[in-house]
């Protein structure tokens, strides 16, 4: 847990930090009660958005010149970071990952990623075969998912069902 605060978390996160053997008891009940009732508080999903100057030097007049910065309260975050850490371990342990993937898996990066590509380039060369290489910016790709397809997709593809995807579909719905 970082040490930032939003303005919709009740206390500083360094008191929770602080407290966090008073406190600890009573999220984990209330995260296991929304993981149990594939249920995530509408009250968790409130962001406090902040406008940000996309790049210096842009019209600060301009409202294009911005973007939105979501702030979310730490309970949130919390849990999202337990469910995450739950759905990576079953991902994994299913080998539903795929095999070339490099976020979201332990002893791999972006890093390995590229030593991936460029070792394939130069295996390419070494043999003589011609390699191009074609780069896309999907930096912002998750914004244009629509969840419903998610939904559908993570159902129909990695088996997720029942309460996983409930709780899954209830945190979506609102996050727009």
């Amino acid at each position: 847990m970082s040490g930032k605060t939003c303005a919709l978390d009740p206390l500083p996160t360094t008191h929770l930090k602080a407290d966090v053997g008073v406190i600890a008891p009573f999220l984990t009940s209330l995260f296991n009660k929304s993981l149990l009732s594939g249920f995530v508080p509408n009250a968790f999903k409130i962001a406090y958005i902040t406008p940000l100057v996309k790049k210096s030097g842009m019209d600060t007049v301009d409202v294009r010149s911005y973007r939105p910065i979501s702030n979310l309260s730490v309970t949130l975050k919390l849990l999202e970071r337990i469910a995450a850490k739950q759905l990576t371990a079953y991902l994994a342990k299913s080998a539903l990952l795929p095999w070339f993937q490099s976020a979201y898996r332990t002893g791999h990066s972006s890093e390995t990623a590229v030593l991936k590509v460029l070792s394939d380039i130069l295996l390419g060369i070494d043999t003589g075969d011609l390699s191009a290489l074609v780069l896309l910016d999907l930096s912002a790709a998750f914004d244009m998912v629509h969840h419903h397809i998610l939904l559908q997709r993570l159902e129909h593809s990695y088996g997720i069902t029942g309460l996983v995807r409930q709780w899954l579909q209830s945190y979506l719905v609102g996050l727009r």
